[in-house]
C-alpha cells in the first residue's frame, strides 16, 4: 500500500509545497522559514514513521502566523488525501509523552468530524522568535482539514520548548496508531457503516 498525497498551495501570503507518506520511516526534509516548526514537523514526522517533504515560503516579514497556519492546512490536506476514503484505519490514537520535566497526551479520532480541544499552559509567550500562541492555530488548522477530532494536553510542565515538544511527539504517535492499517476492519470503522 502506498498511501501518500501531494499538495501544493499558493496564496498571496504563503507558498507551500508538501509531500506525505503515511507509510514511511521518520524521514523529514523540512524548510519552512519558522526555525521552531521546522524542529516540531521532523519531530512529528520521526516519531509518527512519516516521510515528509514540506518547503514553504511565507510572508515573515509580517510575523509567522500565515506561514505556520497555512502549513497546518496543508499537512490536514494531505493526511485526508493520503487516507483516501478512511477505509481500514484503526481510526483512534492515543500517546502519552514525556519530554523532561514536561508531560504531554493526545488523544484523536479520524473521522471526519473536525474538533480541537488543546489545553497548554506555556511559561513564555515564545520560544526563541516563535509565539507559542500559534501552536493551537497549527493544531486547529491541522485538525479541520484534516477531518479529525483532536485532544491535546500538557499535563504539567515548566519549559515551553519542551512543552511543545512533547505535543508534537505525541501527535506523531497517536496518529501513527490511528493511520495503521487493519486486515480486521472491513471498510470504515463505523457502526452506522460511513463516518
Amino acid at each position: 500500500m502506498d498511501r501518500h498525497a501531494v499538495i501544493k498551495r499558493t496564496t498571496r501570503e504563503t507558498d507551500i509545497d508538501l509531500t506525505l507518506r503515511l507509510d514511511g520511516k521518520g524521514r523529514a526534509s523540512v524548510n519552512t522559514g519558522v526555525g521552531f516548526l521546522d524542529h516540531m514537523l521532523t519531530l512529528w514526522a520521526v516519531h509518527g514513521f512519516f516521510d515528509l517533504e514540506l518547503s514553504a515560503q511565507g510572508d515573515l516579514e509580517v510575523d509567522a502566523h500565515h506561514t505556520v497556519e497555512d502549513t497546518g492546512i496543508c499537512m490536514g490536506q494531505a493526511v485526508a488525501q493520503a487516507l483516501g476514503d478512511f477505509s481500514g484505519i484503526r481510526r483512534y490514537g492515543s500517546a502519552r509523552i514525556p519530554m523532561e520535566e514536561s508531560l504531554a497526551r493526545v488523544d484523536l479520532d479520524l473521522c471526519r468530524r473536525p474538533f480541537l480541544v488543546f489545553n497548554a499552559d506555556f511559561r513564555t509567550q515564545k520560544v526563541g522568535t516563535f509565539d507559542t500562541e500559534l501552536i493551537e492555530e497549527f493544531l486547529r488548522a491541522m485538525a479541520v482539514n484534516s477531518g479529525m477530532t483532536l485532544h491535546a494536553a500538557v499535563l504539567y510542565g515548566s519549559n515551553s520548548h519542551h512543552m511543545a515538544e512533547a505535543v508534537f511527539k505525541a501527535l506523531g504517535r497517536a496518529m501513527d496508531q490511528a493511520t495503521e492499517v487493519d486486515p480486521g476492519i472491513s471498510g470504515v470503522l463505523s457502526s452506522k457503516g460511513q463516518l
